[in-house]
């Protein structure tokens, strides 16, 4: 019955997504690292309102973090307020032809940046930086990590220039622990461990092509 659009069926994957946005927040509340892009773009502004996520979080800010946990219950009841009338109408967007749609994003989001900080500049910015998200995701690479670097960057250079300062420039500073350096190669590992199976992938496909 794959396809055929039985309710079971259905159920099960839409359950199995709503529950991977309170998953998420898990490890962004007690530890302060985002589970997915969506909690990432949270972190930020987290950031941005001077609040840091993490195992005092709760001690610090308890009414943001009930705040959270209570709106995760609210936006669940709301969703299926909304959901349920406006199933024909979603159901009619999805017709919608990739060409047709995607620059109505594009546009929407040029003129939300615009009428934010009246920049140009900004929306070459917002540019790039789709071209870049589209790039990654035909290599297979996550956005998270992406998001998480440019939030946490500003600290990440201030603890490299604090290092440096320490070893008085010699950079052979980041390996010279056992952590760092285990750390440091994970990171190289696994920033190009996607392009290395794309590549295999595409190697094994000419390979089958050629007999």
């Amino acid at each position: 019955k794959f396809g055929t659009g039985v309710p079971e069926g259905v159920a099960a994957p839409e359950g199995a997504n709503n529950s991977e946005t309170g998953g998420a927040l898990v490890p962004l509340l007690t530890l302060g690292i985002p589970g997915s892009g969506t909690t990432a773009i949270l972190l930020a502004a987290f950031i941005l309102w001077g609040l840091r996520p993490g195992p005092l979080m709760i001690q610090d800010n308890p009414e943001l973090f009930w705040g959270l946990v209570a709106s995760m219950y609210v936006g669940n009841v709301m969703l299926l307020v909304l959901n349920l009338p406006l199933i024909p109408l979603f159901a009619q967007i999805l017709k919608i032809r990739e060409y047709i749609l995607f620059p109505i994003i594009f546009g929407i989001s040029i003129v939300g940046v615009y009428g934010v900080s009246g920049s140009l500049f900004d929306c070459g910015l917002l540019a790039v930086f789709g071209l870049l998200g589209y790039v990654m995701r035909r290599l297979d690479y996550p956005s998270a990590p992406l998001i998480l670097g440019l939030v946490l960057g500003d600290a990440m250079e201030r603890a490299l220039r604090q290092s440096l300062m320490m070893s008085q420039g010699d950079p052979s500073i980041l390996v010279s622990r056992p952590i760092s350096a285990v750390m440091l190669t994970l990171a190289v590992v696994l920033l190009f461990l996607p392009l290395f199976r794309k590549a295999n992938a595409w190697r094994i496909k000419a390979l089958e092509e050629n007999g």
